[in-house]
C-alpha cells in the first residue's frame, strides 16, 4: 500500500490516555493486543516502554496486519503479529514461550480501515459486496448468506438484540419480501430496504441512518463477537501475573454487561446464589476491579473523534 493510503488510514486510537494510565506499560513487560487494528494503542504502548517491551498483537484483517508492518516498522522488534481472531491468543503465547502476561488489551471498535473501505461491506453509505466479515481466517460465511437464509425469527432475533432496533420485526419482514423477489447482495441495497421499513414520520425524525443497527447487528452475528469475546474472558486471567491489568474497551451495551458481569465475578470470593446459607462455590478472587464505573471518552476527544463516543472502558487488576 502507497504512503499517502496508509496516511489515510492513521488510526486515533480511543482513550489513548486512559488505556496507557491503567495498563500501566513497563520495560521488560509482555502484553496482549487483542484487536491491534491499525497499531495506534501498540504503537503507545512500545513507546511508553522505551521499545523495551513485547506485545502480541492479533487481527483478523490480513490488511491491517500489513499496514501495521509499515507503520511501526521502526518498532517491529518487540511487535509479534498474527491474523487471528483474540479468542486464540493462548496458542500463540505458548509458541512464544510466554508463561504470562503483564497486560492485556482490547478495543473492541471498528477501524476507519474497515469501515470506509466498500469491498469490505461494513458500510451503508458506500455501495460494496454484503460481506462484514473481519477476516477471512475464521472461516465464517458472509453477511449475505444470514440474510438470504435466515428464517423471519432469527433475523428479527438478531436485529432486536444485537442491534438493539425497535423496528425489528417490520425490518425482518422487508428483507423476507425483498429477497423472495430477488438476492440481496450488496450493502446499498440493504440499506435501501431498511430505510424503507421505517415509518416515514421515524425515518424523518432519526438521528442516524435507520440502517445503522441492522448493519451492527449483522456484523456481530456474522463475526461472531459475542461467543469471541465469553470465549476470551474465560480464558484470560490465568494468563495475567500478580498485577498484570487487564483492559476492555467496548462499544455495545451487551459487550459492557458481559465485561461488567465478569469482573464482578472474577473479583468475588464467593458467586453462590444470593440466597445460598453456605457458600459452595469454591471460587477465589483473582481480579481487583480499577474502575467501578466504566470510563467514557471525554467532549474534546469526541469531538475529535466521533466514533468515540459510544465507547466504555473497563479495567481490573490481577491479584
Amino acid at each position: 500500500m502507497q504512503a499517502q493510503e496508509l496516511a489515510d488510514y492513521t488510526h486515533q486510537p480511543v482513550m489513548l490516555e486512559k488505556v496507557l494510565e491503567l495498563l500501566a506499560p513497563a520495560p521488560g513487560g509482555r502484553y496482549l493486543d487483542g484487536t491491534l487494528g491499525l497499531g495506534g494503542h501498540s504503537l503507545a504502548i512500545l513507546k511508553a516502554c522505551k521499545g523495551e517491551c513485547s506485545i502480541l498483537g492479533m487481527d483478523m484483517d490480513q490488511e491491517a496486519l500489513e499496514l501495521v508492518a509499515e507503520n511501526l516498522e521502526e518498532q517491529q522488534g518487540g511487535l509479534h503479529m498474527v491474523q487471528d481472531a483474540f479468542h486464540n491468543f493462548q496458542e500463540y503465547l505458548q509458541e512464544l514461550q510466554w508463561p504470562g502476561l503483564d497486560g492485556a488489551l482490547l478495543d473492541l471498535g471498528m477501524s476507519s480501515l474497515q469501515l470506509d473501505k466498500k469491498e469490505k461491506g461494513f458500510s451503508f453509505i458506500h455501495d460494496g459486496p454484503l460481506d462484514m466479515r473481519m477476516g477471512l481466517a475464521q472461516g465464517f460465511p458472509p453477511a449475505s448468506s444470514l440474510v438470504q437464509n435466515a428464517s423471519f425469527s432469527r433475523l428479527k432475533q438478531i436485529i432486536y438484540e444485537l442491534g438493539e432496533e425497535p423496528m425489528a420485526p417490520r425490518i425482518a419482514r422487508a428483507i423476507i419480501q425483498a429477497r423472495e423477489k430477488s438476492p440481496i447482495n450488496t450493502t446499498l441495497e440493504l440499506a435501501r430496504i431498511v430505510e424503507q421499513a421505517y415509518p416515514a414520520q421515524r425515518r424523518r425524525a432519526a438521528r442516524n441512518h435507520p440502517a445503522t443497527k441492522t448493519f451492527q447487528a449483522l456484523r456481530m452475528a456474522t463475526n461472531k463477537e459475542l461467543e469471541s469475546l465469553q470465549d476470551f474472558l474465560e480464558k484470560i486471567a490465568p494468563w495475567l501475573r500478580p498485577g498484570a491489568r487487564l483492559v476492555v474497551i467496548s462499544f455495545h451495551s451487551l459487550e459492557d454487561r458481559m465485561v461488567k458481569q465478569y469482573l464482578r465475578r472474577q473479583a468475588s470470593d464467593c458467586i453462590c446464589p444470593p440466597r445460598s446459607p453456605v457458600c459452595s462455590c469454591s471460587h477465589r478472587k483473582t481480579l481487583e476491579i480499577l474502575t467501578r464505573k466504566p470510563l467514557t471518552a471525554s467532549e474534546r476527544e469526541i469531538s475529535r473523534n466521533p466514533r468515540s463516543r459510544s465507547a466504555k472502558l473497563r479495567a481490573a487488576q490481577r491479584v
